[in-house]
């Protein structure tokens, strides 16, 4: 059980709350766990789900590289609940636990160029943030826009937040639970 627990869904009366978590769990990132989390503060919660469902599914940066990064990084993180959920859509889209998997060693990867960059960009921002400096800049600049960079980068930080939060309070997936 979770350090905080997760509110029963049947106490959340919020209409806009109980869609958006309805959206988490048919997306499968994240399951019902952290919104019901979030849910003891509405309004927060209802701020960062709409954050977080649009740095992960929306934007011009291919959703399944950011599942990709963001299943690296919970691994970086240590984070066991964000790193057993996946994406039902980037599974739609046909992304394999192979190709996941290889992302710990990306520059040997099945990966292009430009997806190397962006997993090495995102394992930089956790470990070694100041190696992602002008230089590598110009080197993602060479394979992104200015736009997909900062997506990429404000995905990177806000999925490692979430990250953290979750290996606090000792969260584990539903399926897991």
């Amino acid at each position: 059980m979770p350090n905080i627990n997760p509110l029963p869904l049947a106490a959340i009366t919020d209409p806009e709350l109980r869609a958006l978590i309805a959206r988490c769990e048919e997306l499968g990132v994240p399951d019902a766990i952290f919104p019901r989390i979030l849910a003891h503060v509405p309004s927060y919660a209802k701020a960062l789900l709409r954050a977080l469902l649009m740095s992960h599914v929306e934007g011009n940066v291919d959703h399944r590289l950011k599942e990709i990064i963001r299943v690296r990084l919970a691994g970086i993180a240590g984070d066991a609940y964000f790193g057993a959920l996946r994406s039902r859509q980037a599974k739609a889209g046909g992304l394999t636990e192979e190709r996941i998997a290889a992302a710990t060693k990306f520059n040997d990867g099945p990966y292009t160029a430009a997806e190397k960059l962006a997993i090495q960009y995102a394992v930089q921002m956790y470990l070694d943030a100041d190696k992602n400096d002008a230089a590598f800049y110009a080197r993602l600049k060479e394979h992104y826009s200015e736009a997909q960079i900062m997506e990429l980068g404000a995905f990177i930080a806000f999925h490692y937040g979430m990250q953290v939060f979750m290996r606090t309070v000792d969260a584990r997936p539903m399926a897991a639970a």
